[in-house]
């Protein structure tokens, strides 16, 4: 009895993730703002920002996009993975990877992300790469290519143990 009530306290603990998964949509709408507080700083400076400026300021949106994506597939997933499933029956435009990514996927995912993100900040210093000391630069260049490594790492992992051969069925 006793060995009953500890699983099913340690099952049911699972929806202390729920506040943290909403709190990541707090997170969303954060990102929301910034990017129209962006959009709007952009707008008047289109036609006399020289080229170099206007690329940062859309690397910058970019930005801001994989980052809110990232965010909408940790909170799907995770909440997929280790809360609830989520009834898309009732949802005809509900996107198909939301409830086929298994902890696997999601790794790799994130870490693909990661790695986007990385490249871009990368991308943006070398766009303004007078104004980027070298060892900023440097350091830049060693955390991508560290987040580089590690994902071709993860991705090796994964396929060697058979995670990556095939879709998982443990949701």
């Amino acid at each position: 009895m006793l060995e009953r009530l500890l699983e099913k306290t340690l099952f049911n603990s699972r929806w202390l993730l729920a506040p943290i998964y909403l709190g990541l949509v707090v997170g969303l709408i954060a990102m929301v703002v910034k990017s129209i507080q962006h959009v709007v700083h952009i707008v008047p400076t289109i036609l006399s920002a020289s080229e170099s400026d206007l690329v940062l300021d859309i690397l910058s949106l970019i930005d801001l996009s994989l980052t809110a994506s990232l965010i909408i597939i940790v909170i799907f997933s995770g909440y997929e993975n280790f809360v609830s499933r989520i009834d898309s029956s009732d949802h005809p435009d509900w996107p198909e990877w939301m409830a086929k990514i298994d902890f696997t996927g999601l790794k790799l995912k994130l870490l693909s992300s990661i790695v986007a993100i990385s490249a871009i900040q990368l991308l943006r210093a070398f766009m303004d790469v007078g104004k980027t000391s070298d060892r900023d630069l440097m350091w830049l260049v060693v955390i991508h290519v560290v987040f580089v490594v590690s994902g071709l790492v993860l991705a090796w992992s994964d396929k060697i143990t058979g995670h990556g051969s095939e879709p998982s069925k443990d949701h």
